[in-house]
């Protein structure tokens, strides 16, 4: 029978450890996220990486299962980052000559230049979908960069304009989307971090770009904004700067971080109609969360959200914690929803 979603069902964003023996964690977590590919940060030699990598996304698909989460992710374990895969498949990219820009941090990062028509040319991350439904019974939803974001991590030598830009990344999304739910997604995401990072230019051409990436979807849609990965990124602000006029964007899902900040969650109440997947695990520390932690966490959202449009889910960057710390945190998530289940009756 089709697995029964609970009240306040459990997921992650995205993303869950790899293996250190297909990538070089330490090296990965000592940089901002490749924009570009960064082949030589895989363990494995190139003919039998997508093996590699399917087994690896067994382990993620097992380890959530027996966790306890309810709608899984392949945990984006065949990416080097969440947006880099994806962004530098699009035609209009040179690959051979990339960019820098500033990152978020003020570091300097190489990036995608466009000096063509961004279109995409095949699917990307259906094969991924693919193979994440084939070997899971719950649930499943698959995650890609949103358009702004791609926007901002690349260098713009052809379009006239950034919003532009914008929209042809977000035509390329939108393409991409409708084969996803096709192959079997139950949920697709985006990713837009930049949201945040670049709240004024959100304001100017953010949104139409999201609704042309969700433009004529069915299927329950989810946008994720934050802060950054705890691990990489040390100044936190306390509130968003850009939240309350997501509800005007086409996304079924907000997905938000609120357990590292502490977030005050009256902002939630701007978003009513809205799914919330709730940031309920602190990935700036090691350190486990009791279920009645978590529990709190979730609590604090109620008066502002209704139990029944709660999902609940880690903070962003559980790709950076040790793997027996990640699987730990997400039983105590799981254990947090229990209890407040049982409060709620």
């Amino acid at each position: 029978m089709p697995y029964q979603l609970p009240l306040l069902p459990t997921t992650l964003v995205g993303s869950y450890p790899q293996p250190d023996w297909l990538i070089d964690r330490g090296r990965l977590a000592s940089q901002m996220p490749p924009r570009t590919h960064m082949r030589d940060l895989w363990r494995v030699t190139p003919e039998w990486l997508e093996a590699a990598q399917d087994d690896a996304v067994l382990l993620s698909i097992r380890a959530q299962e027996r966790a306890g989460i309810d709608i899984l992710s392949d945990g984006e374990v065949r990416r080097e980052s969440y947006s880099n895969g994806f962004a530098n498949a699009l035609d209009g990219v040179d690959l051979d000559n990339p960019g820098q820009k500033l990152s978020r941090t003020g570091t300097l990062v190489t990036v995608p230049r466009v000096v063509g028509k961004v279109h995409r040319k095949h699917p990307v991350n259906v094969r991924d979908l693919e193979f994440l439904r084939a070997n899971t019974t719950h649930p499943v939803k698959i995650t890609l960069p949103g358009p702004f974001t791609m926007t901002q991590l690349t260098v713009n030598d052809y379009y006239p304009s950034e919003s532009a830009l914008a929209m042809d990344y977000a035509a390329a999304v939108n393409a991409e989307i409708r084969d996803l739910f096709a192959a079997g997604a139950d949920v697709v995401q985006i990713d837009e971090p930049y949201l945040q990072a670049q709240s004024e230019k959100a304001r100017q051409y953010a949104l139409p770009a999201i609704e042309r990436a969700f433009a004529g979807v069915s299927g329950a849609t989810a946008l994720h904004t934050c802060f950054g990965y705890a691990a990489l990124v040390n100044e936190r602000p306390l509130g968003y700067s850009f939240l309350p006029e997501l509800k005007a964007c086409g996304a079924c899902q907000i997905s938000i971080e609120t357990a590292q900040v502490s977030l005050d969650c009256s902002i939630l109440e701007t978003l009513r109609g809205k799914t919330i997947m709730l940031g309920v695990l602190d990935l700036s520390t090691h350190q486990i969360e009791s279920p009645e932690l978590v529990a709190e966490r979730i609590r604090r959202a109620l008066p502002f959200v209704s139990a029944t449009d709660l999902l609940l889910a880690p903070d962003c960057g559980m790709k950076y914690l040790p793997r027996e710390v990640a699987f730990e945190k997400l039983r105590a998530m799981v254990g947090g929803a229990s209890i407040v289940r049982t409060e709620l009756g």
